[in-house]
C-alpha cells in the first residue's frame, strides 16, 4: 500500500473506531433510536469511503503491477479478485 493511502486509511480507521464507540455509548445510554441510526449510517458511510481508498490503492499498485508484468497467472488472479469483490462474490 502506498504511504499516502496508508496514512489516509489509518486516519479513517481512527474516525470509524470513534463512531462505532459512539454507537455503543448511545445504546448503553438508551439514546433515541433515530439518533443511533444516524450514527450507524455515518459509520457505514465512512466504511464505504475507506473501502474506496483501499480499492483505488489496490488497483494503482497490485493490479497495475500484475497487468504490466509477465506473469499471466497473477494477472488472471488479480482480475478475478476484482470481479469477485466488485460483484460481491467470494473468491
Amino acid at each position: 500500500m502506498k504511504e499516502k493511502s496508508k496514512n489516509s486509511v489509518q486516519s479513517r480507521l481512527a474516525k470509524i473506531a470513534g463512531q462505532v464507540n459512539a454507537v455503543s455509548r448511545m445504546v448503553e445510554e438508551d439514546r433515541y433510536c433515530i439518533d443511533v441510526i444516524r450514527q450507524v449510517r455515518a459509520a457505514k458511510s465512512a466504511l464505504s469511503s475507506l473501502e474506496q481508498v483501499i480499492l483505488r490503492d489496490h488497483v494503482d499498485t497490485c493490479v497495475t503491477h500484475a497487468l504490466t508484468g509477465d506473469d499471466v497467472t497473477l494477472r488472471k488472479e488479480r482480475v478475478e479478485e476484482l470481479v469477485a469483490v466488485l460483484g460481491g462474490t467470494k473468491k
